[in-house]
């Protein structure tokens, strides 16, 4: 499978799509409402024409790609394509006749009708009907079994083998290729391995045996008596690139909150790890490419100051950098100012206190303001940070914090941030006590998170540079 091409796909489409339907509205528009001879060769010369065909597609391949249209490309409904393309175009259609056509002349607000409606259904039609074509020719790909998706199986008593043998018999594929299972009990020979190999039979074999096998979706197929463990191995999953369902329970159907789907006659509920809608989580990306490149241009005068303050203070570098685990727990290099002395960890990683004697007098003043932090802006551009979130930590010191905090895994499941509800509400921790206990604010931004949640940090770290005020 080739996602990044499917998604090309899409786009193109979607592109030619915009610049058709916009080429056949100007065209209505001059013609039939503005009573103009409207020929082809004064369309090329026509800079409000060209202008449109330039601007308007891009306009609306954002509206699709901030949505979230161009994710799970092999995984789409279309019926929910249908809805979906309805609704954005609908919106859509609305922002550029208030932007675009509300000014225009017109003998009658009729003419407006016709202008909204004829933009809406030309845009709308030639948006769904390649999107259409395209979604049922990979639909009937994966139900022939040509597009498949390497499946792992978490479980493997009676439960697992009824629904192995449930989706083997349906006459048509539901593009699960089954590669393995683990097992969560010590069985000599789990019922499940007469029809798969198993794979491992302990949780903490997931994450090796996902990236080994390039596993696309797993399957949680639990008994009853093994419910005690899916809070644990849904937790485990939070952190891999997979897409993740449960066969359920009667009692799941009825009551659970999570979106039931069906694989042509098998049910299932899909897991989401999703923290924010996707459209969303895209403006928040955005957002911190858009506001760091701001921010650093901005603040390049205050770079400079800074880094002359850093090297006459005291000997060493201008930035420390070192290592901190991001989101899905892979390494990353962290930039700052250095604010304490060289080989100041020289005897092993070590947190910093008040009366720390290792940081330097222009540290203390980093610190206090936050500003030793602005070189992360770097590390946001680049993708391993976000503006706002959970900050990252040494593995030294989340080893420590796992033993006594398991659900610190959850903050690894966005991508850290320079600032944090943690940082601002609480301020750097001195030993891992304070770490814990810092703790929970970041869990509460991970189950709050938005963009509004964002603005407040945002805020509040602006009020904390100002006054100086940083733990």
């Amino acid at each position: 499978m080739n996602k990044t091409l499917l998604t090309a796909k899409y786009i193109i489409f979607d592109y030619l799509a915009a610049t058709i339907a916009w080429s056949l509205f100007y065209s209505y528009r001059k013609i039939c409402i503005e009573k103009i001879n409207f020929a082809i060769d004064e369309a090329i010369t026509d800079t409000s024409f060209l202008l449109g065909t330039t601007i308007i597609p891009i306009f609306w391949i954002s509206i699709y790609y901030f949505s979230g249209e161009y994710r799970n490309s092999y995984r789409k409904s279309r019926l929910q394509e249908l809805v979906a393309t309805f609704k954005l175009t609908l919106v859509g259609s609305v922002i550029l006749f208030f932007m675009l056509i509300l000014d225009d002349y017109i003998t009658s607000y009729k003419n407006y009708y016709n202008s909204f409606f004829s933009l809406f259904l030309l845009q709308f039609t030639l948006t769904y009907l390649p999107r259409l074509i395209i979604t049922s020719r990979i639909i009937k790909k994966i139900r022939t079994g040509k597009i498949f998706f390497r499946t792992l199986i978490i479980g493997g008593r009676d439960k697992a083998v009824g629904l192995i043998k449930e989706l083997s018999g349906k006459p048509k594929s539901a593009g699960n290729k089954f590669i393995g299972f683990i097992a969560l009990d010590n069985e000599e020979e789990p019922a499940l391995s007469q029809y798969l190999p198993q794979l491992g039979c302990s949780l903490n074999d997931i994450n090796q045996i996902v990236k080994e096998q390039n596993i696309d979706e797993v399957i949680i197929a639990l008994d009853y008596n093994e419910k005690d463990k899916l809070e644990k191995v849904i937790a485990k999953l939070e952190l891999l690139h997979t897409r993740t369902l449960m066969q359920p329970d009667l009692y799941d159907i009825l009551t659970g909150h999570v979106h039931t789907t069906s694989r042509y006659g098998v049910p299932l509920l899909s897991i989401s790890h999703e923290l924010m809608p996707p459209w969303q989580e895209n403006v928040k990306r955005f957002l911190d490419v858009g506001l760091s490149v701001f921010a650093i241009i901005i603040l390049l005068p205050i770079y400079i100051a800074l880094a002359i303050a850093v090297k006459t203070n005291s000997k060493g570098p201008i930035f420390y950098s070192h290592t901190r685990i991001g989101r899905f727990g892979k390494p990353f290099t962290i930039y700052k100012f250095r604010s304490m002395v060289v080989d100041a960890e020289k005897d092993g990683p070590q947190l910093s206190n008040k009366t720390d004697s290792r940081i330097t007098k222009v540290g203390k003043f980093l610190r206090k303001t936050r500003l030793d932090e602005i070189p992360q802006f770097f590390n946001v551009i680049i993708g391993n940070m976000s503006l706002v979130g959970p900050r990252p930590e040494r593995q030294y010191f989340i080893d420590q914090i796992v033993q006594r905090a398991p659900h610190y895994n959850h903050l690894l499941r966005v991508r850290p941030g320079i600032t944090s509800l943690g940082q601002v509400k609480y301020g750097y921790a001195e030993n891992v006590d304070q770490m814990i206990e810092r703790l929970r604010y970041d869990i509460i931004y991970i189950e709050n998170m938005s963009l509004y949640v964002d603005f407040k940090i945002m805020i509040y770290t602006i009020k904390t540079i100002l006054e100086a005020s940083g733990k």
